[in-house]
C-alpha cells in the first residue's frame, strides 16, 4: 500500500480495496482529516505517529511521539527469543530493558504464554504509552511496568538485589546505539522520534557497555541475554562481552538485509 492509502483507510476505517470500490463517501470532514495528515506527513512527521498506530508481529500497537516507533528488524529479536524458549518447560521469566512501547515484551507475552514479564524504561511517559498497549492486548497482568534507568534504579538504596529481580531467564533489550554526533545528520522522520530512545552515546556503545556490565548479576546461570544492534557494531559488541568473561556468544542472527542484528549469549555459570 501506498501512503495515501494506507492514510484514507486509516480515516475511511476501510481495507485498501474499498477505496476503490466507488461505494465510499468521501465526505468533508474526511477531506479536512486527508488533507491534515499529508501537511504533517509532507513536514516529516512519521506516518505511524500521525496514524497514532503501528503494526508490530502482527499487533497494533499504540504510538506518538513519547516512545520510539517499533522497526521490523525488532521483529527479529523478539522471534528469536520466542524461538530460544518456546520448547522451555515450566513458568520463565523475562526481563525487557528500554521498553519503549512496549513491543516487545508485550509481543512476548503473546507468544509464550508461560512468561512472566519485567519491562522498565527510563522514561515515565514511555511506560504510560506501554501500559496503555499492555491493555489493549489483554497481558498487563503478566507484565510488570518498573520506571528505572535500566538496573540504575531498579533496586532501593543500598539494598541488596533479591531473588525477585535476579531469576531472570533471559533479559532483552534493543538500546538506544546511534553515536550521538550523528543524530543531527538523520533523515527528518527520526528528529521526531525521542532522543532518549535513540542517543547510545560518543561511539554509540554507552548503554551495551552497561548493559553487559551489570546483566549477570540479574540473570539466572545459563540464562541468555538478547541485544538488537547496529550497522557495523557486532564486532565492537563481541569484544565488549568477551572482555567481560562473563558470556558466551551462542548466536548471531542477521536481518532481512544480511546486517548482523542479533546478538545471543549466554552467561556463564
Amino acid at each position: 500500500m501506498t501512503e495515501k492509502e494506507i492514510i484514507l483507510s486509516s480515516i475511511l476505517n476501510c481495507p485498501r480495496s474499498s477505496l476503490y470500490s466507488g461505494d465510499l463517501s468521501f465526505n468533508l470532514k474526511a477531506r479536512k482529516s486527508l488533507s491534515r495528515y499529508l501537511s504533517l506527513r509532507s513536514q516529516g512527521l512519521p506516518l505511524q505517529y500521525i496514524l497514532g498506530e503501528v503494526e508490530f508481529f502482527g499487533l497494533m500497537l499504540k504510538v506518538d511521539k513519547r516512545v520510539f516507533i517499533p522497526r521490523p528488524e525488532t521483529e527479529i529479536l523478539v522471534e528469536t527469543a520466542g524461538n530460544k524458549l518456546k520448547d522451555k518447560k515450566g513458568e520463565f521469566r523475562l526481563l525487557d530493558l528500554g521498553t519503549g512501547s512496549g513491543c516487545i515484551a508485550i509481543s512476548l507475552a503473546k507468544f509464550l504464554p508461560s512468561a512472566s514479564l519485567t519491562a522498565v524504561d527510563i522514561s515515565q511517559e514511555a511506560l504510560r504509552v506501554a501500559k496503555r498497549n499492555a491493555r489493549l492486548h489483554n497481558v498487563d497482568s503478566r507484565i510488570e511496568f518498573l520506571q528505572s534507568d535500566l538496573f540504575t534504579g531498579y533496586l532501593p538504596a543500598g539494598r541488596q538485589a533479591s531473588a525477585r529481580v535476579t531469576g531472570y531467564d533471559m533479559i532483552i533489550s534493543n538500546p538506544p546505539y546511534i553515536r550521538s554526533q550523528d543524530i543531527e545528520h538523520l533523515q527528518k522522520e527520526l528528529q521526531y522520534e525521542p532522543r532518549i530512545a535513540l542517543d547510545g552515546g560518543v561511539s554509540g556503545l554507552d548503554f551495551y557497555r552497561r548493559i553487559i556490565q551489570d546483566t549477570p548479576g540479574f540473570l539466572k546461570k545459563d540464562g541468555l541475554l538478547l541485544l538488537e544492534i547496529g550497522f557495523s557494531q557486532c564486532p565492537k559488541i563481541k569484544n565488549l562481552l568477551q572482555r567481560s568473561h562473563n558470556f558466551e556468544i551462542i548466536d548471531i542472527v542477521r536481518d532481512y538485509a544480511d546486517i548482523e542484528r542479533v546478538l545471543v549469549v549466554k552467561k556463564h555459570g
